[in-house]
């Protein structure tokens, strides 16, 4: 059965680069990105994974950790990152888990026939805290994936999981918000939202981003 946005991501066991992961448990109270690339030594997912690496500091800052998967076992991927920090000028800094035996591929859907029968899809994950699918997103093998959307939409989910906001189209972080239709209370709109809204249309309320001074 596919994943669907709001259930629960999958729990398992699986060895990685970085040794046996209790998924959940690793994730602890932090969000998780896992992606799978189709295979080790193929040229655009060794500029993912060196960009992963490169965006550490960027993913701590938003309490996020990285995992990558592929079906590669884990003595390919040792072998692997060798090459990822000497070409990307980087250092591997996250787990990549082996999953030879296909269990997460099978549990993340991430095993696509009519694509490749064998090898995992270019397919994405956002996990929140409380272990929930926020955003999936699945790649052609030849197109690398853009990071910085990732970052955008973490940055989006956790503006809207502590304000009643959404982002509009091509929202950058500290771009003006739209406040959600459900919140109509003036008085509750006035505190959330001191520096005051645009109505556009009844149904389209800009306001500041609420994290700014």
């Amino acid at each position: 059965m596919s994943l669907r946005l709001g259930d629960t991501a999958p729990d398992f066991v699986q060895e990685s680069s970085e040794g046996e992961i209790k998924f959940h448990q690793w994730l602890g109270d932090q969000w998780g990105v896992l992606f799978s690339h189709p295979a080790d030594f193929t040229p655009v997912c060794t500029t993912e994974l060196g960009l992963t690496a490169s965006l550490k500091d960027e993913f701590a800052k938003r309490n996020v950790k990285a995992i990558a998967v592929s079906v590669d076992p884990v003595d390919s991927h040792h072998r692997w990152i060798e090459d990822i920090n000497e070409t990307q000028n980087t250092r591997v800094n996250f787990p990549i888990l082996a999953d030879a035996d296909r269990k997460v591929a099978e549990l993340y859907d991430m095993i696509h026939p009519n694509a490749n029968a064998t090898l995992t899809v270019r397919s994405l994950f956002i996990i929140d805290p409380a272990k929930k699918v926020r955003l999936i997103i699945t790649y052609p093998a030849s197109t690398g994936r853009n990071f910085d959307e990732i970052l955008r939409v973490i940055d989006s989910l956790q503006l809207t999981d502590n304000h009643k906001v959404a982002t509009p189209g091509n929202w950058k972080s500290g771009d003006d918000v739209v406040i959600v239709p459900s919140l109509q209370d003036e008085a509750e709109i006035r505190e959330r939202f001191p520096k005051g809204y645009k109505a556009v249309k009844p149904y389209l309320r800009l306001t500041p981003d609420p994290r700014k001074n």
